[in-house]
């Protein structure tokens, strides 16, 4: 049986670096439409970025064909160019052998493609991208919300 085709859009928010945060993820799978989104107290704008992607592919309910689309570079080049693999291979440490940021939501994302076949594709935010500047809404709103969540992960450097 063949995988369904689901497009994802992500975008995280951060107003401040660190501070408040949010997070937009846009999914579509042919007539159906999905739009996520929270914020939280304290974080940063990677972590946004990360979890945005994160939540898409775990909202997804059985393995898909999966093009996921962000703005962030920090996500895209870590799966498409083979960072995540150096720092698991390094013991989640960087090239010049400093601890990867962010390693809880790294695995979280790990384990959130588990099943997927998915092409990590970037696109350039904030020049009219719909579904990209309805994720930035989403993620904005999210930071600026009454209701923010706590970033258990986020650790101070």
């Amino acid at each position: 049986m063949p995988k369904p085709n689901v497009t994802i859009y992500s975008d995280g928010a951060c107003l401040g670096n660190p501070g408040r945060g949010g997070y937009g993820t846009v999914l579509l799978a042919g007539e159906h439409r999905k739009e996520l989104s929270a914020g939280f107290r304290h974080t940063t704008n990677n972590r946004m970025e990360l979890l945005g992607a994160i939540v898409g592919l775990e909202a997804l309910k059985q393995p898909c064909k999966v093009v996921l689309w962000s703005d962030s570079q920090y996500v895209i080049h870590a799966l498409s160019k083979g960072w995540l693999a150096g720092w698991q291979k390094r013991g989640w440490r960087t090239s010049g052998r400093q601890p990867v940021k962010n390693q809880d939501l790294w695995q979280r994302l790990l384990e959130a493609i588990d099943g997927h076949t998915i092409e990590w594709r970037w696109v350039r935010g904030h020049t009219g991208d719909v579904e990209n500047e309805r994720c930035d809404e989403l993620a904005v709103a999210a930071a600026n919300a009454a209701d923010l969540q706590d970033d258990t992960g986020f650790r101070a450097e």
